[in-house]
């Protein structure tokens, strides 16, 4: 090898915080007691941190009486909500483990997820959107509608007592959340109080699960010091202080919303700002105005989505300064509209996965803007990464290679899964991440796509990515995404599907010809695809295998067998 070689570390001259959730919220909310600290619009909800603070104390020591013990994992089945938001840190407090759980689910998702961890509680709304959450648990434990509420015993759920819901409504074989929020009393604080004081910031504290793109899900287990720390200088790289306000339209249920929000917010005493219970651009824009809100969180479709509202306009958006766009790749030419047309001029990319809490890499406020809107910036403080070519070797600055992470962030493992643990960490504790990246002389990181999307025509690699990120300049391109299809000559031949903006027409030709001289020639997409919009999971990623699914299949191509 030679050259520089592609491994960076995030030298920090503040430490990591070595404490619990609990105990670290509970020194934010008695400093900034009298701030706001949550607002949620469509709940009427706006709570300072003393009375935030108050009702997660009620809601733990509730929780406690149950009979729920350190260790326990507790599920939440939700869309946003100041409920979801109360869950999170009274869970941190009893020592539970919170699973989080992705409201698309269904019957069959839903009951290998709570049998997977052995979720002993679940929470659960009622119903969202066109989900009825409350019918879908009676198909996996039609026990719950004739055992007395806490008695729970579900042949295909054995370890499930407790059925929480939420609103006033009551349902038979479920408690109600209300009612654990009865003022605690003094006998029960001191116990929560000394009980706390037995946590350890090791101690697991949440379960996400992956996509499952491949396969049936993995339950990523998650730390104290993994999530807190992380939330904490994602904070720090937005320089949030006790006068920033966050909008958060992504989904609790995810990293993006309990970690790069809610955490990072709460270990500045930020205010955590609700728009609506799921991503609505025109809620979004209302509540920045309203709330003067001064960062927004979103994935890049939110963020087109914002921009594209027919009134966008007449929106006062001058407050906003800095956020996040992550999730899935960042367009440029996003990104650059972002900047000038919603004042976002601190605006941060992130990178990272739910295996390492999530966040690795983070552009910084004052990072050039050339920079911030064509990579995720550096490696986080206290972090390492290294990006490695097949045989697991370091590759020179530039090159591309597969990006590994070690540190404070990498998860415990997935729970109750050793064999899937060993192929995601190695022996050294590195993560391997999956994702294709390179890191120049001074440290940035581009992420150039996926291991398992990368196109391989005739010996040739495509990295969709790039191709993605140059058809973003056609004026006509409002979104797209690049896929391999099979090919019986090359193997795999591109496919462009591209989303145009509203009022104009386009053929393949001409998209074609728009590529043409200008990269490679065995990048430009031999088929181009003109849909409405792309498979994506709730939060925001493009399903690429569902999406290379629909075009072989439209296509009329066939899959090439493989040796």
């Amino acid at each position: 090898m030679t050259g520089v070689p592609s491994y960076v570390q995030g030298a920090a001259s503040v430490p990591l915080i070595g404490e619990t959730i609990g105990a670290q919220f509970d020194r934010i909310a008695t400093r900034f007691a009298d701030r706001d600290a949550l607002i949620v619009r469509h709940q009427n909800v706006r709570w300072t941190y003393g009375e935030l603070a108050r009702r997660v104390d009620d809601l733990a020591v509730a929780l406690c009486g149950l009979g729920l013990v350190p260790g326990d994992r507790i599920g939440i089945w939700s869309q946003n909500c100041a409920e979801w938001v109360l869950t999170q840190f009274a869970t941190a407090k009893a020592g539970l483990v919170l699973v989080n759980i992705n409201p698309a689910y269904r019957r069959t998702e839903l009951e290998f997820a709570l049998k997977k961890v052995g979720c002993r509680a679940l929470i659960l709304s009622p119903s969202f959107k066109a989900s009825d959450y409350l019918s879908i648990l009676r198909e996996v434990a039609p026990e719950v509608a004739t055992s007395p509420p806490g008695k729970l015993r579900a042949a295909a759920l054995p370890e499930l007592e407790f059925v929480i819901r939420l609103g006033t409504a009551k349902t038979p074989g479920t408690l109600n959340f209300d009612d654990l929020l009865a003022k605690a009393g003094a006998d029960g604080l001191a116990s929560l109080a000394r009980l706390s004081e037995t946590l350890q910031f090791d101690d697991a504290v949440n379960i996400q699960f992956t996509s499952g793109t491949t396969g049936a899900p993995k339950g990523a287990t998650l730390t104290h010091h993994n999530i807190l720390n992380n939330g904490y200088f994602i904070g720090e790289a937005m320089r949030f202080t006790e006068d920033d306000r966050l909008c958060i339209p992504v989904p609790l249920y995810h990293c993006f919303g309990m970690v790069l929000g809610n955490l990072a917010c709460v270990t500045h005493g930020a205010a955590m700002v609700f728009p609506g219970e799921g991503f609505e651009a025109r809620a979004v824009l209302e509540t920045v105005e309203a709330e003067r809100c001064t960062a927004l969180h979103g994935v890049p479709t939110m963020f087109i989505a914002a921009l594209d509202d027919p009134e966008f306009e007449r929106f006062d958006l001058s407050t906003l300064r800095t956020g996040i766009m992550a999730g899935s790749p960042c367009p440029v030419e996003v990104m650059k509209r972002v900047v000038e047309r919603m004042h976002m001029r601190e605006v941060t990319i992130a990178y990272g996965m739910t295996e390492t809490s999530p966040v690795s890499f983070q552009s910084s406020v004052d990072d050039p803007v050339d920079r911030r809107v064509s990579t995720v910036g550096r490696v986080q403080p206290h972090l390492e990464v290294k990006i490695v070519d097949e045989k697991g070797r370091v590759v020179p600055r530039g090159d591309k290679g597969e990006l590994l992470t070690r540190g404070y962030s990498v998860m415990l493992g997935y729970w109750n899964d050793a064999d899937r643990t060993v192929e995601a960490i190695d022996a050294a504790r590195w993560m391997h991440t999956g994702d294709l990246a390179t890191i120049d002389g001074e440290g940035y990181c581009n992420i150039v796509g996926r291991l398992k999307d990368m196109v391989i025509r005739g010996g040739e690699n495509i990295y969709p990515r790039e191709v993605e990120e140059f058809l973003y300049r056609h004026p006509k391109i409002r979104d797209v995404q690049c896929v391999g299809v099979p090919d019986p000559k090359f193997g795999e031949e591109l496919c462009a599907c591209v989303v145009l903006r509203p009022g104009v027409e386009a053929d393949p030709e001409e998209i074609r010809e728009f590529c043409r001289g200008q990269i490679a020639h065995y990048k430009v997409p031999r088929y181009v695809r003109f849909v409405d919009g792309f498979p994506m999971t709730v939060t925001g990623k493009i399903r690429k295998f569902v999406l290379r699914k629909q075009m072989t299949d439209e296509l009329g191509l066939v899959e090439q067998k493989t040796a």
